[in-house]
C-alpha cells in the first residue's frame, strides 16, 4: 500500500538508534543510555507541589475538554514568564501546545509551502529539518562556531534566497550547548526584518545555563517577526507531560499566521489540562530546585569534557547550556560518525548518536553525549569511551 514520500523522509537520529541497544540488550548486556536528553529518566524528578497540582486537578474534576489556546491562567503565567525575558506581550499572544515538538510542527505547517527554504543552525535538532521536510521545504544549513558558541553572520547572510522564509535558532542549543549572545541575536533579527522573514527562536533550555547570563531574545526583538518556542519539559522537569508553548511577538507582521495557527490547535481539540495545572504550578510555586538541578549538572559537565578531551583522537568544546555534549572524532578510523557509534554500542555497551544526524554538514564527523546520567555511570562510561578511542 502506499505511503507518503513525506512520511518516509522523516527521520529522528536520537530515538532510531536505540533499535541497534535493544538488539544489544537481548544478548544480556547492559547498555548505558547517553542518548536521551530526558532528565527525569535519570533520577530528577518535578517538584511535589508540582505532583501534587497534577493529582489535584483530576481530583478536582479538571478532566475536561479546555479552550484551545490554553488554561487562560497559565497563558497569563507563561506571558509574564516571557515578558521577563524581554517581551512586551499578554497572554492573547500565548498559545499551550503538546510539547515544544507540536508547536514547532503547528509553525512549519502554518509558513512553509513546496520548495520553500527554512535556515536552521547546524548542528540542528532533527525534528527541526523532518518537520521542514514533511511539509515540502527545504532545511539549509548555516555555520555556527562551536568553540565561540555563536553563529557565522556571513555564513548565514550568504544562505539567504527567494525561497527563504524562516530562520531557526536553538538557543541553548541542541546539541551543542551553544548560546547566542545579545550582539549576535541583534544581527539576525536585523536580517530578518531586512528580508522579511520569521525567526523561530527554541529556548526550552533558557535557565540551564552555567557560566554566563542568558539573553533571550525577547531582548533585542523589538517589533520583528519572532515566534518563540518554549516548554516544561527540560527546565521544569516535566518531560513525560507533554506541554510545551507558542508565544508570538507583539508585531504587525505576524498578524496573519497569529489569526491562522490557532485553527490547527482547534482542529486538535486542546492539551492535556490537568498537566496544564502543573505547569502553572511549575511557574507559580518556589524555582529553588532549578538552581539544584542546574549545579548538579555544572559538576557533570565539567567532568565530562575535562575527561573527553583527555582522549586521544577526541575534542569537545565547552557547553555554555543544556546538558550536552558533542565532542569530534579525530581521524576516525571507521568509515562514519555513525559507524563510530555502533562499534562504541557493540563493544562497550554505551549508547551515544552520531553527529550526522543533527545535520551532515555540521554535524558529521561528531556524536553526542548526554551528561545527566548519574556520576558513577558518567564515570564508567568515559573509562569505556577513552578504552575504545584508544
Amino acid at each position: 500500500m502506499k505511503v507518503s514520500k513525506k512520511v518516509a523522509g522523516v527521520e529522528y537520529a536520537i530515538r532510531d538508534i536505540v533499535s541497534a541497544a535493544r538488539e544489544i540488550e537481548k544478548q544480556g548486556k547492559i547498555v548505558d543510555y547517553l542518548n536521551i536528553g530526558d532528565p527525569v529518566q535519570f533520577g530528577f524528578q518535578p517538584p511535589e507541589n508540582v505532583k501534587r497540582a497534577l493529582i489535584n486537578a483530576v481530583n478536582d474534576g479538571n478532566n475536561f475538554y479546555t479552550q484551545s489556546e490554553g488554561l487562560p491562567e497559565l497563558l497569563d503565567a507563561i506571558a509574564k514568564k516571557e515578558n521577563s525575558k524581554g517581551l512586551s506581550i499578554s497572554s492573547e499572544h500565548v498559545l499551550v501546545t503538546n510539547g515544544v515538538s507540536e508547536g514547532l510542527d503547528m509553525i512549519i505547517s502554518s509558513i512553509v509551502e513546496d520548495g520553500d527554504e527554512v535556515l536552521l543552525p547546524g548542528p540542528y535538532y532533527p525534528p527541526y529539518a523532518s518537520y521542514v521536510r514533511l511539509h515540502g521545504g527545504k532545511p539549509i544549513e548555516f555555520e555556527v562556531d562551536l568553540e565561540t558558541s555563536q553563529p557565522n553572520i556571513d555564513d548565514l547572510k550568504s544562505k539567504i534566497s527567494s525561497k527563504t522564509v524562516a530562520i531557526c535558532l536553538i538557543t541553548p542549543n541542541n546539541p551543542t550547548g551553544s548560546i547566542f549572545n545579545e550582539k549576535s541575536l541583534k544581527e539576525i533579527v536585523d536580517i530578518a526584518n531586512e528580508h522579511d522573514l520569521y525567526i523561530i527562536c527554541d529556548e526550552i533550555y533558557d535557565k540551564i545555563v552555567f557560566d554566563e547570563k542568558f539573553t533571550g531574545i525577547g531582548k533585542v526583538s523589538g517589533d520583528a517577526p519572532v515566534i518563540l518556542l518554549n516548554g516544561f519539559s527540560k527546565v521544569h522537569l516535566m518531560s513525560g507531560w507533554r506541554i510545551g508553548y507558542i508565544v508570538f511577538n507583539d508585531s504587525p507582521k505576524l498578524d496573519s499566521i497569529r489569526e491562522n495557527l490557532p485553527k490547527l490547535a482547534r482542529v486538535r481539540i486542546s492539551t492535556n489540562l490537568p498537566v496544564q495545572y502543573a505547569a502553572l504550578e511549575s511557574l507559580r510555586g518556589p524555582q529553588d530546585y532549578i538552581t539544584n538541578f542546574v549545579t548538579e549538572l555544572k559538576k557533570r559537565r565539567d567532568y565530562v569534557i575535562s575527561r573527553l578531551n583527555s582522549m586521544n583522537n577526541i575534542s569537545c568544546s565547552n557547553p555554555k547550556g543544556a546538558f550536552y555534549a558533542f565532542p569530534k572524532i579525530e581521524n576516525n578510523r571507521f568509515e562514519s560518525d555513525k559507524e563510530f557509534v555502533l562499534e562504541l554500542l557493540k563493544q562497550k555497551n554505551v549508547l551515544t548518536v552520531h553527529g550526522s544526524g543533527f545535520g551532515t554538514k555540521y554535524g558529521n564527523g561528531h556524536f553526542r553525549i548526554v551528561y545527566l546520567p548519574n556520576m558513577g555511570i558518567l564515570e564508567s562510561s568515559m573509562n569505556k569511551i577513552e578504552d575504545f578511542v584508544r
